[in-house]
Parts: structure tokens; sequence; C-alpha cells
């Protein structure tokens, strides 16, 4: 059982049940018994007109031993409930619609780098999806209007996204063998995009499927092409509802998948994968301790695919019992590269998080999410933002609109702070929380950084520190940690009264990896139990006084408050120098008894 928690003492041990539960335990998520008292008055239901082609988006469970679905820690306490989501799991399984996409990508593999090919192949699962989708609507309306045109495409024009017979993936897959394939593809996806401009304007069109510097010489581009609409043609890469017994079960195997390959190509594309990755258990165990509630205004200034907010969502909806696509939380992002926004975008859709709003352009220097003259104000800002990002715009932001930086301008070449201070002028006054992920220079690094650090705590705004391994990230190898400030620790605040933060040294307790390290749920729940405890744990956790701080001259190296050192065990020398006597001992027997045979075979005298 989880810990209570100092900030939410109301709250129980955390365990899954229900259809929704029981697939957040298979992400790792573990999930309250009784609800936060806000999330009884929140709304589990939106209007019709709200929820109209919205879906489920829970997490498609499988039995097999993939450590992004291994039951949670209740689950092996319980292994009737993990058992019986194994017998009730459709044939259609997540593993062979991951590998058939993952296959997909052979056709560029050593051709196109893998941070570039990404964005073919996602496109190109989204495009797969929705035609899938709107073909297998098209059928079942033609049963039931049997075979009336005008009713048909009446009942077409209020699906998710509207889509023709021309466009779909179906029909340029038909003109397979055309000498212009990939501007017949551009073609399709453009008309998509023009007829759902609202959802998706910029989604489908920032690639460029006839591209001669991508994808090569007309010739060899066409072969790629034909062979990338052979592999997404499969039997195993059908997302027609009807194969899944439901279109909830659709969404969350194309969920899944986008998510799955996303993983993979942040794997292949090494350091590039930071600016749109964040590794699963990473964002879980953000999520888990910023502890979004029903009815929450959900932030990342830093989007990349949108990993965090999809989480985010999935915590939220199973606090409340619903699907994903109903949970009851409104969710922001912004994203500086226009293709990574694409991404987000497509994630947020294929997720039923139809309402979403992912802005495109630069947070430090062109925050998008505004609210006339100042920001828009959160419950909860969450980031994995770029590491120590170079020339951030430090130039301007002494004259900053916003006022972000007055405790201070962190240094050119290191944005960390900047990505910080932003989090938190984004925050609600008096209530607002921001989870960010930072390498440990945030932690002791001096001049202006260090000044900003002080002023942060002398605000009392920092909640914690979650020190973690090295090696979780594909783009990094160094260690990093988790930064928790909460704005309810100011005067006004529910919490003013606190006055220390917590630190967790978790830097010891994960899976090796031979590339890279990993957390499992055992690792997360320790976190998130010490977390919710918020208790001495020796070599562990430690909760320090603001004023000890201080007198360390604001440095939060983690080391310096939780004491790691193991006392090695003492040598007894007079034990050890008996057992070398007996074992010489030993070793003189054997070697007269060994002359004695050498003896007796004629090999010495």
């Amino acid at each position: 059982m989880v810990h209570q928690s100092s900030r939410e003492p109301s709250r129980t041990g955390w365990r899954p049940h229900g259809r929704s539960r029981g697939s957040l335990a298979a992400s790792g998520f573990a999930v309250a018994t009784h609800p936060h008292p806000s999330a009884v008055h929140a709304k589990a239901d939106r209007s019709a007109g709200d929820a109209r082609g919205r879906r489920s988006a829970a997490v498609v469970t499988s039995c097999n031993a993939q450590s992004d679905i291994a039951p949670s820690q209740t689950d092996r306490h319980r292994p009737s409930t993990f058992n019986r989501r194994c017998k009730n799991m459709h044939a259609v399984e997540q593993k062979a619609l991951n590998d058939a996409a993952w296959k997909a990508c052979d056709t560029f593999r050593g051709v196109v780098d893998p941070a570039q090919y990404k964005d073919y192949i996602l496109i190109f699962l989204f495009w797969k999806y929705v035609s899938d989708l709107w073909l297998d609507h098209k059928k079942a309306y033609e049963r039931e209007f049997g075979g009336d045109a005008e009713r048909v495409a009446r009942k077409l024009r209020f699906e998710r996204f509207n889509l023709t017979k021309e466009t779909t993936f179906q029909a340029v897959y038909a003109q397979r063998n055309a000498d212009n394939l990939g501007e017949l593809i551009n073609i399709a996806l453009q008309a998509i995009e023009e007829a759902n401009r609202a959802k998706l304007a910029g989604v489908l069109t920032n690639i460029d499927f006839n591209s001669t510097n991508n994808l090569g010489e007309t010739a060899d581009r066409n072969r790629r092409l034909k062979n990338l609409f052979v592999d997404f043609a499969k039997p195993e890469l059908d997302f027609s509802p009807s194969r899944f017994e439901g279109e909830h079960k659709a969404e969350d195997a194309i969920g899944e998948t986008y998510i799955y390959l996303i993983s993979q190509f942040a794997s292949d594309a090494g350091k590039k994968a930071g600016e749109f990755f964040t590794p699963r258990k990473v964002s879980e165990l953000l999520v888990r301790l910023a502890d979004p509630q029903p009815g929450s205004k959900i932030c990342d200034p830093a989007c990349g695919s949108s990993t965090l907010l999809i989480r985010a969502a999935e915590y939220v909806a199973h606090i409340q019992g619903v699907e994903t696509a109903r949970a009851d939380v409104k969710l922001f992002g912004q994203e500086a590269t226009r293709q990574t926004q694409g991404l987000a975008r497509m994630n947020m859709f294929l997720h039923g998080l139809d309402d979403a709003k992912i802005e495109w352009g630069d947070t430090l220097n062109n925050p998008k999410l505004i609210d006339g003259d100042a920001l828009m104000r959160f419950d909860l800002v969450v980031a994995n933002p770029p590491f120590s990002l170079d020339k951030w715009g430090a130039e301007n932001a002494e004259n900053d609109r916003w006022r972000r930086f007055h405790r201070g301008v962190p240094p050119k070449g290191r944005g960390d702070y900047a990505f910080i201070s932003h989090m938190i002028e984004a925050a609600k006054p008096r209530e607002g929380r921001v989870a960010v992920i930072a390498p440990h220079g945030v932690l002791f690094r001096g001049g202006a950084e260090g000044r900003i650090r002080e002023k942060l705590i002398e605000e009392n705004l920092l909640d914690g520190i979650v020190g973690l391994p090295a090696q979780l990230f594909p783009s990094t190898g160094i260690p990093v940690v988790m930064l928790i400030f909460d704005r309810a620790r100011e005067k006004g605040g529910a919490r003013e009264g606190v006055d220390d933060v917590l630190f967790i040294d978790a830097s010891r307790d994960f899976i090796p990896g031979k590339k890279q390290n990993q957390l499992g749920p055992e690792q997360l729940d320790r976190i998130v139990s010490a977390w919710r405890a918020r208790g001495e744990v020796e070599r562990y956790a430690a909760v320090v006084e603001r004023a000890q701080i201080k007198g360390n001259g604001y440095n939060l190296n983690i080391p310096r408050y939780v004491d790691t050192f193991e006392a090695e065990k003492e040598i007894d020398v007079a034990a050890v120098q008996a057992e070398i006597e007996a074992l010489e001992a030993q070793l003189a027997e054997t070697r007269v008894k060994m002359k004695a045979y050498l003896r007796e075979l004629g090999v010495v005298c």
C-alpha cells in the first residue's frame, strides 16, 4: 500500500479496479480506491455535443512480459485481477500490432535518419487509422440505411474526421504503382487537412512525401513509398473498429502503437530524441508525483509528442473511473518544432483527447498560451524541457513583457531556470503546482542560477526533489532530477505553514539495461510511497527545514541531505588469518597426494 500524502491526507492506498483502472495498472500507474473529494463533484460525463467523436483511449493490455504493460505491484498481490484481464483480452494482441508497425520502418532504415523518418511513418499510421475508421463506419451506415447514399453521406458528415473515398489510404494504395506516388499522397493528405482544418491544420502537410532530398530520386522514392503502402496494408495493421469489437478498442490499439513507435524512434535517434520523447516510466512517475485532480487545467510548455499530458489525462480518468477521453481535464501544450507539434496533436487525437490545445512556437521567446495581456494560468504545469538549452533568448529576458524573469535572468548558455521560471509564473498563484525534469546542475550551480534558486527557496515554493538514476533517457546518460514546486505554500495558500523540503535519492534504484536503465513498477511505487509519506527513510529520503538549506548556501545537492554512505563490515583479521592457514594446510596435503600419484605413474622419481 502507498502511504498517505501530506498534501492530500484523505487519500488512501492506490489500487486498480474496473476496466479503465485495470488498463492504467497495466501501464504502471496505481489508482486511488476512494477518489479525492474534489472528484466527487467533478463532472464524470460530458454533454452529448462535447463528447461527439471522442472515444476511449484506455490502454490495451496483453499477457506478455513487456515492461510497459506489466501488472502493478497491487496486481501482483491480487493475481486474480490481472488474470481476469488476460482472459478477457481481445484476440488482437498489442505486440503483433507494434511489431508490424515497427517492421514497416525497414523501408527507411539506412536511407533516412530515424529522427526524420519517424514523421513519415507516424503520418502514415494516422492516415491508415482514420481511413480504416471512416470506411468501417461507412459500411455500417450503408447496411443501416439499405444503401441510401444520401442518408449515408449525411451521417458521414458527423464523423470525427471528414474524408472522401478518394482521400483514403486504400484509394491511394490502389494507385501504388503510379509514377507520381509521392505527389498523390501529398494531394490526399492536403485534402484531408483542408476538410478538417479546425483539427488538422498544419498536421499532415508539413512533411513532403515527394521530397527528393529526403526520399531519393523518382524511381527510388516510388519504390520506398510502395513498400510503405504494402507494409501498412497488411491485415495486422487493420484498425477497423469492427475488427476490435468496438471503436474504443481500436483507439486503445492505435494509441499504444503510436507511443510504442515514438519510443522506438527515440531509441534509434539517440541524442536527437530529447526533443520529442520522455520515457514512459519517467513520465508516469512525474505525473504521479504531480498528482493532478479532476477539473484540472494542465499545461506542458515543452510538450514534445505530448506524452506527459496524455499520462496526466489517464491518471485523472482513473481517479474518476472513466475512459481517458472523458477525463475531466483541460490540456494545453506548446512545442517549438513544427513537425513535433504535429506529432503531439496526432497523439492527442489517437487517444481521444480532441479538445487539447497544442500550440506551435518558442515558449521562452514567444509564449502562445496567453489570456489577454497575461500568461494563461494552470492548476498544474509539467515538462521535460531541453536540458541546459544554449541561446535560449537571454538577451530578451530583461524586457520580458510577461515578467517571468523577475528573480533573475538565467545564463544565456543554460536555459534550465528559464523554463522553470516560466512554469512557475504559469501556475495559478497560491494553488498551482509545477513538476519539472532537469539536470542535476540546477541544484548547485552558482552565479545567476544560484540567485534564482535562492529566491525560489526564500519564497517557499520548492516542495521536493527526487534524484533519479543515470542513463534513463536515450538522449543523455546523465542522472536527472525531478523538482516539484507548490504555489499553495505561498502566503495565503493552503500549505502556507509548510516550511521544509523533501529530498529523495532514488539514483541507485533501477533495472539495468544494455543501452538504457529502466524504472520498473517497484521503483516507481517506492518513490511515490516515500513522497506521500513525507518522512525520513534511511539512506533514501530526508525532510529538511529551509533554515538548514539556507545554512548550506541554498545548495540543493542531494548528498548534502540524504546520507547514502554504508559503512563497510569490520574484518576479523584473526579469523581471516586462521582461514588462510587452513587453506595452506589443505594445499600442502593436496600436493603430497599429487606427488604420490605422479610417482605411481612413473612421471617423477
